[in-house]
């Protein structure tokens, strides 16, 4: 066994941190154990020394010793790269072809030298943000690379520019109720909402992600941990919104039909989401209305016949290999987990479990129809979050702000379709904080730095168009991840694991040049455990922090007050894995917790239940200080035993300290607005509690004719306001 200074040394190459700083200020080191599973999930051999052999062959069999892709920075006046040209080479030739189809070219000479030059080859300061290829020749070697120019700050709008004080809702999509829904939230519900939310003066509506999930899995529902997060959940489509659903005589029937009126009836009435039963009735329409547009708008050989099948032809092409792999993956998931029982790809044939063998041409030749059809669903799912976020823009001045998860399902399609850039051996997780003294360990299949780096960040730069696409602001959800994350090593405990370091600088950047074209803000979920200088570097890219009310605190526990908060900044009463404002007061995440069995012991439930009773003091101090409690309220937030009751006076309180805030973006939990008392997700818990499965208890007519909206948006429009005036 390597000795540990050249087990460091072999951490620190690939980028393994031996050491962090904890939540808790706790300075924790790696074990060794750790190091060497991390190194093995890397695909690198368990002994340093031979590793490190095989990094530095790798290092030098790049031509000109190159990667495949270079990042320069568009404000630098004098870009240049760094290479290494071979031994008396007399200079390098260079050529650029710009995404526009111009082109540059150049030559720089060398003095002559006996042994290799590392040169650092200058390059025009005016070349355009955007994707170049760059081809270089020196001395006999040649190389071609992607060129990436990019800016160094996000777009930021005016609404969020200096000054500004905006605010907005979000919502759990899932969990909205309308009339005529079928047992979960929808597009037409988005698009509701949005008008809804625009006309009391908010600028945005926030979503959890849209990303596909395994659609009538009851237990694999959470929108964070999906099977890709570049393609839609097909269950948000709402069914009787896509065309000929009205004019189809076998939909019409099919919608009358007993079974289908009750199997609906049923899943709309129920509390929960039921994934199962809302797929059953989705899939079966979308099903008649793919059978129906096959049949009118495209030709025997899938060409298109009218105006509506040449939309779905032109969607089809632009999504190229991406859709192909996706669309590939959900027909070979249905067949094998409907009639094998395997629900994961790694449990398939091994010829199928490889997206390019010609077994899976095959397979997708055979089940063409059934390609198309989730071809068809996607296109749908576009289609109709497009027509909500057009909705969104024409009532809210930011519009839509869609969420983006860290990772992605090791079983879904995302780890199929590109199975060398998804590390199997490890699982995104978080070290030990407040909220898990043992740390968590996500499930969530880590992607390989190293070959983010080869690939050119091309699968992340995919994401990042994706999933800004209709929208006006991207969350990020863990934005820390595009500095390191915490890998969990497979058969190891949470607490167990290591961080992981990722090309922050030129993530952030790809970040940056995304945003500015799609005009598309960004707020950075920076919460739990995060590292030293972090927060003010995203500053400095105009990337928004995200803070939560009581998280942000003083030395001595006290609350920070409204003037404290940064201005760039997303401020919030909770997120979906906190307690709602009325479940914090209430403690019911505390008494969840208990019911559950997740303490340790009744010691470890009583700690966190003082522990909240000196937060709600803490949170009434603070609110009394700012003036929106009398000294006289708080006595009636108590029964006459000590036990809180909850008012909505308390949560409006909140509110208007959070939207009087300098954070030039407010935002409220619409679980907040109607009063629920239940979170959207309990952390650590399975399919022991509902997570992902709450329905809000009114619906969008009822919360549009209600006055709870309407009051909240009135006080914190006029909260905001004094904030921008002070």
């Amino acid at each position: 066994m390597a000795g540990r200074a050249t087990l460091e040394e072999l951490a620190r190459l690939v980028g393994i941190e031996t050491r962090y700083i904890d939540a808790l200020g706790q300075s924790r080191e790696a074990s060794e154990d750790s190091l060497l599973a991390v190194i093995a999930a890397l695909g690198l051999p368990a002994e340093p020394a031979q590793a490190l052999a095989e990094l530095e062959e790798v290092r030098h069999a790049a031509p000109l010793g190159l990667g495949s892709t270079s990042l320069v920075h568009a404000e630098d006046p004098h870009p240049e790269i760094e290479l290494r040209v071979p031994a008396r080479a007399r200079a390098i030739d260079w050529a650029c072809r710009l995404e526009t189809g111009e082109e540059r070219r150049g030559a720089v000479g060398l003095d002559a030298a006996a042994a290799e030059l590392h040169v650092a080859l200058p390059l025009p300061a005016d070349l355009p943000a955007g994707y170049h290829r760059l081809t270089l020749e020196a001395g006999g070697a040649a190389a071609e690379i992607g060129l990436i120019v990019a800016p160094e700050c996000c777009h930021l709008p005016r609404q969020l520019g200096p000054g500004a004080r905006s605010w907005g809702l979000t919502c759990q999509l899932y969990g909205l109720r309308r009339a005529g829904d079928w047992g979960i939230g929808d597009l037409s519900g988005l698009a509701k909402l949005a008008e809804l939310a625009g006309s009391h003066g908010a600028a945005v509506l926030g979503i959890n992600p849209l990303h596909a999930r395994f659609a009538d899995d009851p237990v694999r529902c959470s929108p964070y941990a999906p099977s890709s997060r570049i393609w839609l959940d097909y269950l948000c489509i709402d069914p009787t919104a896509v065309p000929g659903f009205a004019e189809d005589a076998s939909v019409r029937a099919l919608v009358a039909g007993d079974w289908f009126d009750a199997a609906r009836q049923a899943a709309c009435a129920a509390p929960l989401v039921d994934y199962p039963a809302v797929a059953a009735c989705k899939r079966r329409v979308l099903e008649a209305l793919w059978r129906r547009f096959r049949t009118l708008d495209l030709d025997s050989d899938g060409g298109a016949r009218t105006p509506l099948g040449a939309g779905f032809c032109r969607f089809a092409r632009d999504g190229g290999r991406s859709l192909i792999d996706f669309t590939v993956f959900e027909t070979l998931h249905e067949h094998h987990a409907r009639d094998r029982g395997q629900f994961s790809w790694r449990d398939w044939p091994a010829p199928l479990r490889d997206p390019r063998s010609p077994e899976v041409a095959a397979f997708a030749a055979a089940h063409r129809e059934r390609v198309g059809f989730f071809t068809f669903l996607q296109w749908q799912a576009d289609c109709q979050l497009a027509a909500a976020a057009g909705a969104a823009r024409a009532g809210l001045s930011i519009g839509l702000y869609r969420d983006l998860a860290v990772g992605a399902d090791p079983d879904g399609a995302d780890a199929w379709a590109d199975q060398a850039l998804v590390v199997r051996r490890a699982a995104i997780g978080a070290p030990p904080d407040v909220l898990s003294r043992s740390g968590q360990n996500w499930g969530l299949a880590p992607l390989h730095p190293l070959v983010l780096r080869r690939q050119g960040y091309a699968p992340f730069i995919a994401c990042l168009r994706a999933n800004m696409a209709h929208a006006g602001i991207l969350r990020i959800d863990h934005v820390m991840s595009l500095s390191r994350l915490y890998w969990v090593p497979d058969g190891m405990a949470a607490n167990n694991g290591c961080y992981v370091r990722y090309p922050f600088e030129d993530l952030l950047r790809l970040v940056a040049l995304e945003s500015g074209r799609h005009g598309c803000a960004v707020i950075g979920e920076d919460l739990g455990t995060v590292p030293i200088g972090f927060r003010e570097t995203m500053q400095r890219a105009n990337v928004l922090s995200y803070r939560i009310l009581m998280f942000e605190r003083h030395s001595d526990g006290g609350l920070a007050s409204p003037g404290e908060y940064p201005p760039l900044a997303a401020a919030a009463a909770a997120t979906h894995d906190l307690a709602t404002i009325k479940g914090f007061w209430l403690g019911r995440d505390i008494d969840w917790r208990g019911r559950l069995g997740l303490y340790p012991d009744a010691a470890a439930q009583t700690a966190d239940r003082d522990g909240r009773a000196r937060d709600r003091t803490l949170l009434l101090e603070a609110l009394v200080a700012e003036g929106l409690l009398g000294p006289e309220q708080p006595s009636r937030l108590f029964s006459e035993s000590g036990a809180p009751i909850y008012s909505a006076l308390l949560g409006e309180a909140m509110q208007r300290y959070l939207a009087g805030s300098r954070a030039r973006l407010m935002l409220m939990q619409l679980e907040d607005v109607v009063g629920e008392d239940e979170q959207a997700n309990l952390p650590g818990t399975t399919v022991a509690h509902p997570n992902w499965r709450r329905r809000l208890h009114l619906t969008l007519d009822e919360i549009a004719g209600g006055a709870q909206l309407r009051h909240l948006a009135q006080v914190v429009n006029a909260a905001r306001r004094r904030s921008a005036a002070r």
